[in-house]
This record gives C-alpha cells, structure tokens and sequence, in this order.
C-alpha cells in the first residue's frame, strides 16, 4: 500500500511540476495530446499489456500473477488522476521552474523507491516494475540499471510516434533525463537503505530459469 501511494504520488507530482516525468507516464502525457485520452485510462491500458508480457517473458500462464497486476493497475490509475488533481488544486504547476523542476525530480525519486519497496515485498506490484524484476533477475543477472533501460524502449516508441503525428514533445524534460539516468541507480540505493531489512524474495521457478 504504501508503495502504490507513493508511486501514484510520485507520477502525479510529475505530471503536475510539467518538467518531465518517467518515460511510461511522458508516453500516457503524449497519447493525451495526440488522442484526447484521458492519462489514468492510457496508464491503465499500457499495465494490462504489461501484465501480459509479463507472461511471456516468465515462459508461462499464471493467473494469481496476471490478476493481481491488474488490480493494482486500476488502482494506480485512478490515485494518478486523483493525485494530479490535488498537487494542481494546491497550485504546484505555478510554481517557478526552479521550483517545479525540483517537484518533478523529487516526483521520480518517489516512485523510484516505491518501486523498491513493492519489488522486494515481491506480492503485487504494478506489472511494469514486475517487468524490471524479472528483466533484472531472470535475464541481466541482477543488474537493475541494465532491466530498466531495457524497459525504457515501447514507451520511447510511443512518445517518437506521438510526436511524428503531432509534432509536440511533451513530458519530457530535465526530470524525464533524470530518470532516464537515474531510475535503475535510485531502486538500487533504496534497496540498501530504505527499509534495508525488507529484502529481495524473487523466486525463480525450474521452468522460468531455462
């Protein structure tokens, strides 16, 4: 829970601070521009498909895996409308930009950690970090930076698309660099020092491990 709230929290800072965000949540800002579609339903769609290629990349169906992401999806979804909608009431996107640059980057730290947290509880996450996890631990050797760049390609595909149609590049900013840069560094340094005694439990089964 407390990492659901955090990520939320952390994305919806982002969005809200308008000086960057991570490269999933640029890529619902440019769909938005481009589409109409509302960010919350687009972050929801983009987890459903991860969830299933979560499935793919473990080499087979698992039901409790799949619907739990799903859950967590919905719910994720609507806390980053609802936390969009608070951090804009309280008027942080006025805010100069030396301000909102630090809202943004602080925003990413954020849900950098509550990926931490919620990957090393390892019992729902949202589907994109389970992604990670299982990039990190099935297919770079534990190397967290490496499976979060990998991670980073459909959403660059999508923001490069969105911005061939419309011609605009939005989301993305200094905060989206630090991101980029820093999200594998920051799960790693969080998984030593916030929380330290929660520690990774990612099972690999006989069959995930070939």
């Amino acid at each position: 829970m407390v990492g659901l709230v955090l990520n939320a929290a952390g994305n919806g800072l982002c969005i809200v601070g308008a000086m960057g965000s991570g490269l999933w949540t640029a890529a619902a800002i440019n769909l938005n521009d481009w589409q109409g579609w509302n960010i919350g339903a687009v972050l929801f769609t983009f987890g459903v498909l991860n969830a299933l290629s979560n499935l793919l990349l473990i080499r087979r169906w698992d039901w409790p895996r799949l619907i739990g992401e799903v859950i967590y999806t919905l719910f994720f979804s609507y806390f980053v409308n609802v936390f969009t909608w608070l951090f804009t009431w309280l008027g942080l996107g006025n805010w100069p930009m030396v301000a909102r640059i630090f809202v943004s980057c602080f925003g990413v730290f954020c849900f950098c950690v509550a990926i931490s947290l919620y990957q090393r509880a390892n019992i729902i996450m949202h589907p994109n970090d389970d992604t990670t996890n299982i990039l990190r631990f099935l297919y770079f050797q534990g190397n967290a930076t490496a499976s979060q760049i990998t991670d980073f390609i459909p959403p660059i595909i999508v923001i490069v698309v969105a911005w061939i149609a419309t011609g605009k590049l939005l989301g993305i900013n200094i905060a989206t660099l630090f991101s980029f840069l820093g999200n594998g560094i920051i799960i790693a340094w969080a998984d030593e020092h916030v929380w330290p005694r929660l520690v990774h439990n990612f099972k690999v089964k006989p069959s995930e491990a070939k």
